[in-house]
């Protein structure tokens, strides 16, 4: 077996997040619904970005928010996805370096430009957001870089790339290189949409090689399709080694070889966005899995983290998530 180099490996969409302060009048004249997020194409992209001023830019995606916490915590992290050799494919990968965490990817010198999210943010805080996927999404097998899948206890996939045919065919690549090493193979819903867009073969592949799976109430429902929470719980269970499931101010459940955890979520003074609240769980659970922790503990760690971001703007909060593990003596 190789030698393990890396707690978590993960794989999923390489997006930059370029957060903006700006006045009403921007969102008006960029004519998109304030408040929402919006997929857009390149031109509108560039046109948007043009109108801002000053921004602050950080490598972004479901696990790059997960890969961006673990490194924070301590966890020796690769993040897999594909960026082109353009200025936002720089930024992301100097970002993610600057987390702590490895850039296991080479850029592409050729296709769609580096997935970027503009994050508007008004005088009320509300956030509107303006994404292009860009070559993100365009993630194949030849994108993967094996070793560091190989090297890692936990090889962690990201539910949304779950879209392109490449993106499928990579997914079951790295999730065979996982397992052929010894590795464990987590896998995150993301989103309600998701599953109900890929019902039919996140049922399959889960069935075929997750051991570990992390989802929300919402989309463990709809995964089963069914209103009875108990009743899903008890299906999905039943077809992976670890099933953990976010519940919101419920907390979580984790069933783990058949053995049921009810954790509670973390007390949060102020709900400020809930953005990140899944991604985050994800990182503060396998922070606890990858150090030896049991079940129980680890779904603690994951409410913990939930909560730490659900209390500040965005998805990025390393030094809050740090000094709350602290308090808990996780970390030192």
């Amino acid at each position: 077996m190789p030698t393990t180099t890396y707690d978590v490996t993960a794989v999923g969409n390489a997006i930059v997040d370029i957060v903006a302060q700006v006045e009403p009048l921007v969102i008006d004249a960029v004519a998109l619904p304030k408040g929402a997020m919006s997929l857009i194409e390149l031109d509108q992209s560039r046109a948007i970005y043009d109108r801002l001023g000053p921004t602050t830019e950080k490598s972004g995606g479901s696990a790059g928010n997960t890969i961006a916490a673990l490194a924070a915590l301590g966890r020796k992290a690769a993040f897999i996805g594909r960026v082109r050799d353009d200025q936002f494919g720089e930024v992301y990968a100097h970002d993610i370096a600057a987390t702590g965490a490895t850039f296991a990817a080479t850029p592409r010198t050729e296709g769609e430009e580096t997935g970027r999210c503009m994050v508007m943010v008004t005088p009320d805080a509300d956030r509107t957001m303006a994404t292009y996927l860009g070559t993100a999404t365009d993630l194949g097998p030849d994108d993967l870089d094996k070793g560091a899948i190989e090297a890692a206890s936990v090889l962690y996939l990201e539910g949304y790339l779950w879209d392109k045919p490449a993106a499928k065919d990579a997914f079951r690549t790295a999730m065979d290189t996982a397992h052929a090493a010894g590795r464990k193979v987590a896998l995150s819903l993301s989103d309600p949409f998701c599953v109900e867009r890929h019902r039919d073969s996140f049922r399959e592949i889960i069935a075929d090689g997750v051991d570990i799976l992390f989802a929300n109430e919402a989309e463990l429902l709809s995964l089963v399709q069914t209103d009875d929470f108990e009743a899903a719980l008890k299906t999905v269970s039943a077809q992976v080694a670890t099933l953990a499931v976010t519940r919101s101010e419920k907390g979580a459940v984790v069933v783990s070889d058949g053995t049921r955890a009810d954790v509670a979520a973390d007390a949060v003074r102020e709900l400020v966005d809930t953005t990140g609240a899944g991604d985050l769980f994800a990182a503060g659970f396998l922070n606890g899995l990858t150090t030896g922790q049991d079940p129980e503990t680890c779904g603690k760690m994951g409410c913990a983290a939930a909560g730490v971001v659900i209390q500040v703007l965005g998805a990025r909060c390393e030094a809050a998530l740090v000094e709350r593990f602290r308090q808990s003596g996780w970390v030192r």
